[in-house]
């Protein structure tokens, strides 16, 4: 592991320390809905009650990807109240991880707790891993989301970027300075994390293809999505993730990008969707895992389009699992660096 630079910041010495959201997160309908529909995830178990409850729910199925709108409000936390020395404008997500032990459904109560897993200082950046543990009311760890993002330090904010910032994003009260905010985002430090209870080889899965008829090597039908730019800025308000080079082309600009780009996290949901429509379940999705390495250019006037392949990469006779390898490209270009989920089937 790299040795730590003299200039390196002081909340390195964060790393490896555990922190609770006070507050809960209860999971509503409606919310549902609307990011199914911001990420394109169209199964009828994230709308319908009947139809999540063919897949064994009491409640609306939550996309694979919506634990990012509550590891994002966690992550905003961390920023406000202990990774101080980093400027939000400064950042950039390189991975992201789902565990997921059970599906979100709607009517659950969570609570999130957080781990500063590791800050490595390397070349100017900082690389920061952050896991959020997703717990439900009987202590039952729901789901993990670990996301690793790249501060670049020592880099002076250029003024124009900041004045444009203000001007576009979406405003946020701060919590930690104004007792007048309703529902303040407050941390207080844990001592370790999360116990992990039960068995995710409990849960049953309805899917589509079946672990009889697949061998290492097959090709999952391609097929591809669109995203608009009100694609985006539907995403940005559902998701809370108001980066403005998102729907702003002279923020684009400035950022050294050619137009305005997708989301990355758009763009894993999208995946997701890929996924969950081959398998014909989307509760049959254990892990899923990303690693970016290219954008989604979108023009004013007209959809950007995303090709989406995967391939059995392996076969667990015992769980009946199968890993999936999934390709991304748009224009022509990777999407991704890797991408691979383990699902369970039928």
């Amino acid at each position: 592991m790299p040795e730590l630079a003299p200039d390196a910041p002081a909340s390195t010495a964060l790393a490896g320390r555990h922190y609770r959201v006070r507050d809960h997160y209860e999971v509503g309908r409606e919310k549902i809905r609307e990011f199914a529909r911001a990420v394109q995830n169209n199964h009828p178990a994230h709308r319908y009650e009947a139809d999540a409850g063919k897949l064994g729910c009491t409640g609306i199925v939550a996309p694979p990807t919506f634990t990012s709108v509550i590891g994002g409000i966690t992550t905003q936390a961390l920023l406000d109240n202990v990774l101080t020395d980093y400027d939000l404008s400064q950042m950039l997500q390189t991975d992201q991880v789902f565990e997921i032990h059970r599906p979100i459904q709607a009517g659950d109560r969570l609570r999130t707790e957080a781990e500063i897993v590791s800050i490595r200082h390397m070349r100017g950046n900082d690389f920061i891993v952050i896991k959020t543990t997703v717990v439900d009311e009987q202590d039952i760890v729901v789901q993990v989301a670990t996301t690793t993002i790249v501060a670049r330090l020592g880099e002076e904010i250029d003024p124009e970027i900041v004045r444009l910032v203000e001007g576009l994003v979406m405003h946020r009260r701060d919590a930690s300075r104004d007792p007048e905010v309703l529902f303040p985002i407050e941390l207080e430090q844990a001592t370790a994390a999360p116990e992990l209870a039960g068995s995710r080889n409990e849960w049953a899965v309805h899917t589509t293809p079946t672990f009889d008829n697949l061998s290492v090597g097959d090709e999952l039908p391609i097929a591809t999505r669109q995203v608009t730019r009100g694609d985006l800025v539907n995403y940005a308000g559902v998701s809370g993730d108001a980066n403005p080079i998102h729907f702003s082309d002279r923020a684009a600009e400035l950022a050294g990008l050619p137009t305005v780009v997708a989301h990355g996290m758009l763009t894993m949901g999208l995946g997701a969707d890929y996924l969950a429509a081959w398998l014909g379940d989307p509760t049959a999705i254990e892990t899923y895992s990303v690693r970016f390495s290219g954008f989604v250019p979108v023009e004013p006037t007209a959809p950007a389009e995303i090709e989406f392949t995967g391939r059995i990469k392996a076969l667990d006779p015992e769980r009946r699992t199968a890993t999936v390898v999934l390709g991304g490209t748009s224009v022509g270009k990777k999407l991704f660096g890797r991408a691979i989920a383990q699902v369970r089937l039928s």
